[in-house]
């Protein structure tokens, strides 16, 4: 009696929801290159509807989003990737060009329409060619139906978006990393905070190592100056924090403040206090600041390069107590970014997230296991970044239709390395340097459970190995743990965390060093897994999954418009 009880309870409710129609959310956005100063110098970008960084999109657990993206861009195509956002059941919506769709050709639109199924910190940016060094980005905030809270308490929020900026065009970086020899972009210029920072002047001009630069006029009026946290006493703040930056890893801080690290790419983790945070390129984070200083002062947040010998200014921006002006600096000098190559400091943050009790955990054991070696490499001149040795060329007709259609000679049908060769010496420079290219496809059964170790190596030439940020589509992962030196199969296993592993979409290799993800192909699909370091990527560095696609519904006909997919939309033989 009591199982039918609850099985009738169980109908009621299935009913219940199926009779609500989920509230759609509908935007009409223009992607175009526009003229701008976000670091007081004026630069060609790229923005949505005359914004730079383009609209933040806030929307409850169970919208609908549906966004019609025109591209006006008059010589290249586009797309948008909702970065964290799972696609559950709407795999061409991910926005991966030759992957899940065409890129959309200048003048025409696409119609991108999918749920969000989970309250966090997201953002979107371009992914197509290195639109996202241009400035194609944005942030997507999804809270908890009303009702709901969350399992910590806040007064109000904030929400920082970290990017990098150069002051040559994504075009001119694009040309240069693929010329033989490569031209490298160098580092950025600057670092903006919500598309803020200031070229060759300070914030802090009057501090320490910082008098050789000028102090900030604003030439660039209002579209560079900072973007002031108004705040006021004793009440604490959610920051939201997103890192779409086209290359560095980034540590923020607060002057005198603490930080309580609570969320990580959209999932709660076990809270923990810090003095500042590292983030790598393509995560977030919330953090909780209590705001317990003296409110008659005003305090810097500081940005400043990790990871990489930095040859950029650190951004700024201020904390202000509103029982004071925001004109007043603050008395003390910003923190001080710590040593770019600490890398022990970095392990020990990354090794403090875990994930919050209650959290599901991964299974105890894995269907399939895939290692996956990161390596510098040249290819008749050129220089390339490969995973076992293979250096990623997309195709021209997008996975998605490839597969789901049955075409044949659109991509390699023979799938890459499932491991490398176990005598590789990942300290030093390879003995045979050279690499191929392929777009074949990693394919799982539906549901399978499947192991990653990413292994970072020595780079070409020199010594130096240098950090990794990846990113899965479609899909969050378990991080069971990270070591040092070369993976060894049958002994690592006994360090990996399967009680308390956290849920992550991003996850970091360090240098010469092992990162092990577990996740379930649970998401019928075709997902890029990559380097989220635009460069890389660009170069190579990525890998394609592949999961019950023949349980994927019909494709809109307008993610198919190029390619053999394209023929058969013209035949009339598309199903």
């Amino acid at each position: 009696m009591r199982l039918l009880k609850g099985v009738f309870v169980w109908c009621i409710w299935l009913l219940f929801l199926l009779s609500v129609e989920a509230r759609v959310r509908h935007y009409n956005w223009n992607v175009e290159y526009m003229i701008r100063k976000p670091d007081c110098l004026e630069h060609v970008i790229m923005g949505i509807n005359g914004e730079f960084p383009g609209p933040t999109i806030r929307a409850e657990v169970g919208d609908i989003l549906h966004i019609k993206l025109t591209n006006k861009l008059d010589t290249e195509g586009t797309v948008i990737h909702w970065h964290g956002i799972r696609q559950i059941g709407t795999p061409w919506a991910d926005g991966t060009a030759a992957i899940s769709q065409c890129a959309i050709n200048p003048g025409e639109s696409f119609h991108y329409r999918f749920h969000v199924d989970k309250a966090g910190t997201y953002f979107y940016h371009g992914h197509y060619g290195m639109q996202r060094a241009a400035g194609l980005y944005g942030s997507l905030i999804v809270t908890l139906p009303k009702g709901q809270n969350e399992p910590f308490h806040y007064d109000a929020e904030f929400n920082l978006l970290l990017s990098d900026l150069w002051h040559t065009s994504s075009l001119q970086q694009q040309v240069g990393l693929s010329s033989a020899p490569m031209r490298w972009i160098g580092e950025p210029q600057s670092l903006l905070i919500n598309g803020r920072g200031q070229f060759n002047c300070s914030l802090a001009a009057k501090y320490g190592n910082t008098t050789l630069l000028p102090q900030c006029n604003f030439k660039g009026g209002e579209e560079c100056a900072p973007k002031i946290l108004h705040v006021e006493p004793n009440k604490t703040y959610r920051i939201r924090i997103a890192s779409t930056t086209s290359l560095a890893s980034l540590n923020l801080a607060i002057s005198n403040h603490k930080l309580i690290v609570v969320e990580a790419d959209g999932n709660y983790i076990h809270p923990f206090s810090v003095d500042d945070i590292d983030i790598y390129s393509g995560e977030t984070y919330s953090v909780l600041l209590t705001t317990d200083q003296n409110p008659n002062k005003n305090y810097w947040l500081s940005i400043g390069v990790r990871g990489r010998k930095p040859n950029t200014p650190q951004g700024l921006t201020i904390l202000n107590y509103k029982t004071i002006s925001a004109s007043v600096f603050p008395t003390s000098p910003p923190p001080i970014t710590p040593l770019w190559n600490d890398f022990n400091r970095s392990k020990a943050f990354t090794k403090q997230i875990i994930s919050k009790m209650g959290t599901p955990q991964p299974p105890k054991t894995s269907d399939r296991r895939i290692l996956l070696l990161n390596t510098q490499n040249k290819l008749e001149g050129f220089t390339k970044w490969a995973i076992n040795n293979v250096s990623l060329t997309l195709p021209i007709t997008p996975y998605l239709g490839s597969i789901k259609y049955k075409l044949n000679n659109t991509f390699d049908k023979t799938a890459p390395p499932d491991t490398f060769p176990m005598d590789y010496d990942i300290f030093n420079s390879p003995v045979n340097p050279n690499t191929t290219t392929g777009n074949g496809v990693y394919t799982f059964e539906l549901n399978e459970i499947v192991d990653v170790i990413l292994q970072n190596a020595n780079q070409l030439t020199g010594n130096g190995s240098e950090i990794h940020p990846y990113h899965l589509h479609g899909h969050d992962f378990w991080v069971l743990g990270y070591g040092d030196g070369k993976f060894e199969p049958g002994v690592d296993e006994k360090k990996f965390n399967l009680t308390r592993a956290p849920l992550r979409n991003t996850a970091v290799i360090f240098p010469y060093g092992w990162t092990a993800l577990r996740f379930k192909a649970d998401n019928p699909g075709v997902w890029a897994f990559h380097c989220h370091i635009e460069p890389h990527l660009h170069m190579g560095m990525g890998v394609i999954f592949a999961e019950g696609v023949h349980k994927v519904g019909t494709i809109p006909t307008d993610a198919l418009t190029c390619g053999l997919t394209a023929t058969l939309f013209l035949n009339g033989t598309h199903p």
